[in-house]
């Protein structure tokens, strides 16, 4: 998630909590929607959760983009 900003990402994971707090919680959601929607029984049951799952994760996602455009010139 933004190679462009991989440094300034490794800076905020070890200065800022709240970012860091963030950025793994969207890796969190990132593995668990993976998990979901590897399993085909559990991909065709859980539609719902995959997609409520997916809005989180772009709302994160939002979220940490803002962040690092925030931070990107300090």
């Amino acid at each position: 998630m933004f190679p462009e900003h991989r440094e300034l990402i490794s800076k905020l994971k070890t200065s800022d909590k709240h970012f860091e707090k963030l950025f793994d919680k969207h890796n969190e959601l990132d593995a668990q929607i993976i998990n979901l929607e590897k399993d085909p029984v559990a991909a065709g049951s859980r539609d719902d959760e995959i997609e409520a799952l997916k809005k989180q994760k772009l709302q994160l996602k939002d979220e940490i983009y803002k962040i690092l455009e925030d931070n990107k010139n300090n």
